[in-house]
């Protein structure tokens, strides 16, 4: 579980029943100071190297790269998978814990969904964790159109000002279509937003969103959706907006330091990319990536949608049922949700 207090989950206004959180591997190193302007390089396609044959038989509209040895001028370790979804299918495994409560669902390894399924690809997806007895999901997760859980609709730093910021998710439509966007579960409706809440710590905490706040909102629905954040790229734009989702500060996921990396994205022509980069010096000066560095890779490849997923020791991605990179734990983290696409 990618730390963060502000991951905990409660349905809209229950701060008092809040579960205690264990406080399981945190996150945040020492943040590091960013450049104005992250530079994009090293990361186009040709600069990639197709490694599909070293993990067996794929099907042809399946490629697997490693990427060159620098990624936006660090040291990397990154391997992504291009779907074409005109012919490929994702599906999505979660934990259910749709009534936001906290459910007694196991949490998996990769490893034990792809052998639920044999799956040619299979990555880690959204937040969770465990508290009381109770296994709980943190981001959104939506197959066959139901949903199994949501994205967390409240945040704090100290459990007393209480913030609801709006979360991102990538879906797809009943009529095949891809979108990015931020999600918000109020007591009663399902939303989604075209642009997130102004939320920053630094400020009082904007009002909950409803169908009318933020601006654009919709009813929420999807044939399938995966929940995470931040949202990092939008109608083609980079965006990051890990301010607004309230990723960063003390109990966030260090959207500004270098961590293990896991992100889905989607090109115009309707190529999944899924991502991984290696961290914590798995591999010898692999410190791993931040989110712009993660948004401008995404943006590089040619996907005008993409968020963020869980990082850290949850980082892994399968295929064929061999890992890719070097887990930050040492071996496979038991998550609570997976990507799997055949």
């Amino acid at each position: 579980m990618f730390a963060a207090a502000a991951l905990a989950i409660s349905c809209e206004g229950r701060a008092g029943d809040m579960p205690d959180w264990p406080w399981e591997d945190p996150e945040v190193e020492a943040p590091e100071q960013q450049p104005e302007e992250i530079p994009v390089e090293d990361a186009t396609l040709d600069k990639w190297s197709d490694v599909s044959a070293d993990f067996g038989q794929l099907p042809d509209y399946v490629k697997v790269y490693k990427s060159p040895e620098t990624l936006e001028g660090k040291k990397a370790v990154a391997y992504i998978a291009i779907a074409d979804m005109t012919s490929a299918q994702w599906d999505i495994w979660s934990i259910n814990d749709a009534a936001m409560e906290g459910t007694e669902d196991a949490f998996k390894t990769p490893s034990t969904v792809f052998g639920e399924g044999n799956w040619p690809i299979v990555i880690n997806a959204g937040f969770f964790y465990a508290s009381g007895g109770k296994n709980y999901s943190s981001s959104l997760a939506v197959r066959n159109s139901e949903v199994l859980a949501y994205n967390i609709n409240y945040a704090s730093e100290d459990w007393v000002t209480m913030y609801y910021p709006t979360r991102a998710a990538l879906l797809e439509s009943e009529s095949g279509d891809f979108d990015a966007c931020w999600t918000y579960r109020t007591w009663d409706n399902h939303y989604m937003y075209p642009a997130p809440a102004e939320n920053t710590w630094e400020a009082k905490p904007a009002k909950q969103p409803t169908a009318s706040y933020p601006e654009g909102g919709e009813e929420f629905a999807a044939k399938t959706a995966i929940g995470g954040g931040p949202l990092l790229i939008d109608g083609g734009k980079f965006r990051d907006t890990y301010v607004e989702e309230l990723f960063n500060g003390t109990s966030g996921i260090g959207p500004d330091s270098n961590q293990p990396r896991t992100a889905i994205g989607v090109t115009a022509d309707k190529k999944m990319i899924t991502f991984v980069c290696e961290g914590r010096q798995m591999t010898d000066g692999v410190a791993g990536l931040t989110t712009a560095d993660v948004a401008n890779v995404l943006l590089d490849l040619g996907c005008v949608e993409a968020i963020n997923l869980d990082g850290g020791g949850s980082s892994c991605m399968l295929v064929n049922g061999k890992e890719t990179i070097k887990v930050s734990d040492g071996s496979q983290r038991a998550v609570g949700s997976t990507i799997m696409i055949k």
